[in-house]
């Protein structure tokens, strides 16, 4: 049951980092800092005060930045990799015990390809918002992802199953919209 849970948190908590990068981190951050979360004694320093203040500043400026009308676009190029990055070591910091081989094989198949997906999604989302609204739309998209991700970090902290629910649910509307989307530009043609 322990690795079931841990698996549920790491997918929550990549997901979330599919949406804003930092916020899940800091989530986690907080988490372990306040004894709710074990961490593998390789990654202890995540709970440290001064990765929770740095994790802090990061997610405010990651936050404002995708306010900023040009650099939100120009913040995309960037997000999917790291988002990637991000979702592997959340998914691999919460995966627990195993051999490293293991653990960091299923940490790039679950974490960073749950985190990669969403990215590259919302990236999608917001460049047709930016092309159909002349970017007027992304400052609800910028708000709507970090709601999005705070309320999955904090759903797979507390119930890691029912944020694997949400994942799995978010995924399938991901690809019956990207398929409707592909459908609709095909008939046009």
């Amino acid at each position: 049951m322990d690795v079931l849970l841990s698996v549920c948190l790491g997918i929550g908590l990549a997901a979330a980092a599919g949406f804003r990068i930092f916020l899940p981190l800091l989530a986690l951050s907080v988490a372990a800092y306040l004894g709710w979360v074990d961490l593998n004694e390789n990654w202890l320093w995540l709970g440290g005060w001064q990765t929770l203040i740095l994790l802090g500043l990061a997610t405010v400026l990651e936050l404002l930045a995708y306010y900023i009308p040009w650099f939100d676009n120009a913040l995309d190029t960037i997000a999917v990799p790291l988002a990637t990055v991000a979702g592997t070591i959340l998914f691999f910091v919460t995966l627990g015990n195993f051999d490293p081989w293991v653990s960091w094989a299923l940490a790039i198949i679950g974490g960073g390809g749950t985190a990669g997906l969403i990215a590259g999604s919302t990236a999608t989302a917001r460049a047709a918002s930016t092309t159909t609204t002349m970017g007027f739309a992304n400052p609800v998209f910028a708000t709507l992802e970090a709601v999005f991700s705070t309320f999955l970090s904090i759903l797979a902290l507390i119930f890691p199953i029912l944020a694997l629910i949400l994942v799995i649910y978010i995924i399938y509307r991901l690809g019956r919209f990207f398929r409707k989307r592909k459908r609709n530009s095909d008939t046009k043609l």
